[in-house]
């Protein structure tokens, strides 16, 4: 065999690409002082992963008859998939499958581009959110305002790649943060945080980074008590849910 037959294949150019981004990514994160590795304590890093694991499974377990019946309701609307699975971007920045109950037409992603001049945050922004999103299904709507579609996440958690209160995980890829948005990667995400109480889908994200960048230099276990506490109050509410 010649040596050309034996080297690799080079890297197509858009491969390329996002190989320089996640180099120029890697190299910003280092040089971000990361609020989780210089501040937190035991908890944060020992107690706090395994109590979320222990308690996500132990919800999953309790409330499976909901989700079955949701699952069922899910199906018989559209026979389409009964999960909605996306990446998200979580701790350090790493992709990470989160699963919610679908919510959405199964083409929901197909027609995004043609819905962005009614962005809440912006056409321009990554952060895509509707008031009256056209491809919410009847079931979905309810789901949503109750956030049940979101009950999902408690697999993420058994699987250690999320919390059950920290920042939520963005579906734009970390190469997109600024710099100043590199912090609230310090910790995983979470089910639930200081957003999720301080009106959800309202606020901006550049006021979302200050409020989980606020959070992680506070994070105990009293204040994430809290935080579950107050979640309840605004789901009930229903605040900022679209």
């Amino acid at each position: 065999m010649s040596d050309d037959m034996s080297r690799p294949a080079a890297p197509r150019p858009e491969r390329r690409r996002d190989m320089a981004r996640r180099v120029r990514f890697e190299s910003d994160m280092r040089a971000v002082p990361l609020p989780l590795e210089l501040r937190v304590g035991s908890y944060a890093r020992h107690v706090k992963p395994q109590v979320d694991r222990v308690i996500a499974l132990i919800a999953l377990i309790v409330l499976s008859p909901l989700l079955l019946i949701v699952a069922i309701l899910i199906k018989l609307t559209d026979r389409g998939p009964i999960f909605f699975v996306q990446q998200r971007t979580g701790y350090l920045g790493k992709r990470f499958p989160l699963f919610k109950f679908r919510t959405m037409v199964p083409n929901a992603e197909a027609l995004k581009e043609s819905l962005r001049s009614a962005n809440i945050h912006g056409a321009d922004s990554p952060d895509f959110k509707l008031i009256h999103d056209p491809r919410v299904t009847p079931i979905g709507r309810i789901l949503r305002k109750t956030s049940i579609d979101e009950l999902p996440n408690l697999l993420n958690i058994v699987r250690g790649e999320m919390s059950i209160v920290g920042p939520r995980p963005t579906s734009f890829d970390a190469t997109t943060y600024s710099m100043s948005h590199l912090p609230r990667l310090a910790a995983r995400p979470g089910l639930t945080g200081l957003w999720q109480v301080s009106g959800r889908a309202d606020i901006g994200f550049d006021e979302r980074v200050e409020m989980d960048i606020a959070y992680i230099r506070t994070m105990s276990a009293q204040r994430d008590l809290q935080l579950i506490v107050k979640t309840v109050s605004a789901v009930r509410r229903g605040d900022g849910a679209h």
